[in-house]
Protein backbone atom coordinates (compact mmCIF):
# COMPACT_ATOMS: atom_id res chain seq x y z
CA UNK A 1 0.00 0.00 0.00
CA UNK A 2 1.57 3.60 -1.30
CA UNK A 3 0.92 5.83 1.61
CA UNK A 4 2.89 8.41 3.98
CA UNK A 5 2.57 7.97 8.05
CA UNK A 6 2.74 10.42 10.28
CA UNK A 7 3.68 10.29 14.17
CA UNK A 8 5.31 12.21 16.78
CA UNK A 9 2.51 14.20 17.63
CA UNK A 10 1.29 15.34 21.22
CA UNK A 11 0.82 17.75 24.14
CA UNK A 12 3.66 19.76 25.41
CA UNK A 13 3.99 23.08 27.45
CA UNK A 14 4.94 26.07 25.58
CA UNK A 15 9.00 25.89 24.82
CA UNK A 16 9.13 22.57 24.71
CA UNK A 17 9.95 19.85 21.71
CA UNK A 18 8.68 17.65 19.48
CA UNK A 19 9.87 15.41 16.67
CA UNK A 20 7.29 14.54 13.75
CA UNK A 21 8.07 12.10 11.55
CA UNK A 22 6.47 11.05 7.90
CA UNK A 23 7.49 7.78 6.69
CA UNK A 24 6.58 6.55 3.72
CA UNK A 25 5.52 2.89 2.28
CA UNK A 26 5.26 1.27 -0.96
CA UNK A 27 7.52 3.74 -2.98
CA UNK A 28 10.69 5.28 -2.35
CA UNK A 29 11.25 9.28 -1.06
CA UNK A 30 14.12 9.73 -2.87
CA UNK A 31 13.05 11.11 -5.88
CA UNK A 32 9.86 13.45 -3.63
CA UNK A 33 9.58 16.73 -1.92
CA UNK A 34 8.19 16.36 1.47
CA UNK A 35 6.42 19.06 3.15
CA UNK A 36 4.74 20.18 6.22
CA UNK A 37 1.90 21.63 6.70
CA UNK A 38 0.28 22.79 10.01
CA UNK A 39 -4.08 23.16 10.09
CA UNK A 40 -4.71 25.04 13.00
CA UNK A 41 -8.09 25.13 14.46
CA UNK A 42 -10.49 26.97 12.53
CA UNK A 43 -8.04 27.78 9.87
CA UNK A 44 -6.59 26.57 6.86
CA UNK A 45 -3.93 24.78 6.12
CA UNK A 46 -0.36 26.31 5.87
CA UNK A 47 2.65 25.42 4.49
CA UNK A 48 5.31 25.11 7.35
CA UNK A 49 8.95 23.52 5.62
CA UNK A 50 9.68 21.50 2.67
CA UNK A 51 12.70 19.30 1.94
CA UNK A 52 13.66 17.98 -1.81
CA UNK A 53 15.18 14.46 -1.77
CA UNK A 54 16.34 15.65 -4.93
CA UNK A 55 18.55 18.49 -4.55
CA UNK A 56 18.40 18.78 -0.42
CA UNK A 57 17.06 22.30 -0.62
CA UNK A 58 14.74 23.23 2.22
CA UNK A 59 12.30 25.73 2.92
CA UNK A 60 10.40 27.81 5.72
CA UNK A 61 8.03 29.39 6.85
CA UNK A 62 8.94 32.99 8.58
CA UNK A 63 7.07 31.27 11.68
CA UNK A 64 9.38 28.90 12.71
CA UNK A 65 12.53 29.76 11.53
CA UNK A 66 15.30 28.89 13.93
CA UNK A 67 12.79 26.22 15.58
CA UNK A 68 12.20 23.88 13.61
CA UNK A 69 14.58 21.75 11.69
CA UNK A 70 13.60 19.16 8.62
CA UNK A 71 15.47 16.52 7.77
CA UNK A 72 15.54 13.24 5.74
CA UNK A 73 16.64 9.54 6.58
CA UNK A 74 17.01 7.68 3.71
CA UNK A 75 17.40 4.37 5.61
CA UNK A 76 14.43 4.46 6.71
CA UNK A 77 12.44 6.51 4.07
CA UNK A 78 11.35 8.94 6.79
CA UNK A 79 11.29 12.40 7.07
CA UNK A 80 11.41 14.43 10.14
CA UNK A 81 9.92 17.87 11.35
CA UNK A 82 12.01 18.72 15.15
CA UNK A 83 9.58 21.42 16.75
CA UNK A 84 12.12 23.19 19.62
CA UNK A 85 10.74 26.31 21.62
CA UNK A 86 7.24 25.45 20.49
CA UNK A 87 4.57 28.29 21.13
CA UNK A 88 0.57 28.03 21.21
CA UNK A 89 -0.11 29.41 17.95
CA UNK A 90 1.87 25.88 16.79
CA UNK A 91 -1.09 23.91 18.09
CA UNK A 92 -2.84 22.19 15.58
CA UNK A 93 -2.93 19.29 13.12
CA UNK A 94 0.34 18.74 11.29
CA UNK A 95 0.06 16.40 7.92
CA UNK A 96 3.14 15.71 5.83
CA UNK A 97 2.76 15.76 1.42
CA UNK A 98 4.66 13.90 -1.05
CA UNK A 99 5.21 15.13 -4.79
CA UNK A 100 7.42 13.62 -7.17
CA UNK A 101 7.30 15.96 -9.98
CA UNK A 102 8.87 18.77 -11.53
CA UNK A 103 9.26 21.83 -10.37
CA UNK A 104 7.73 20.94 -7.09
CA UNK A 105 10.14 18.21 -5.86
CA UNK A 106 12.36 20.89 -5.56
CA UNK A 107 10.20 22.40 -2.98
CA UNK A 108 8.93 24.88 -5.94
CA UNK A 109 5.40 26.02 -6.49
CA UNK A 110 2.16 24.70 -4.20
CA UNK A 111 3.65 21.37 -3.10
CA UNK A 112 0.51 20.63 -1.39
CA UNK A 113 -1.80 21.31 -4.64
CA UNK A 114 1.03 18.72 -6.72
CA UNK A 115 1.02 16.34 -4.21
CA UNK A 116 0.74 12.43 -5.05
CA UNK A 117 0.08 11.32 -1.26
CA UNK A 118 -0.61 12.89 2.16
CA UNK A 119 -0.43 11.53 5.53
CA UNK A 120 -3.23 11.37 7.89
CA UNK A 121 -2.09 14.40 10.41
CA UNK A 122 -0.66 14.25 13.56
CA UNK A 123 -2.07 16.63 16.49
CA UNK A 124 -0.03 18.99 18.60
CA UNK A 125 -0.82 20.94 21.29
CA UNK A 126 1.19 23.35 22.96
CA UNK A 127 -0.51 24.74 26.42
CA UNK A 128 0.22 25.10 29.88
Amino acid sequence: QLQLVESGGGSVQPGGSLRLSCTASGFNLDYYAVQWFHQAPGKEREGVSCISNVDYGTTYADSVKGRFTISTDVTTNTVYLQMNNLKPEDTGVYYCAAAGEPPYYHCSGHVGFAADYWGQGTQVTVSS
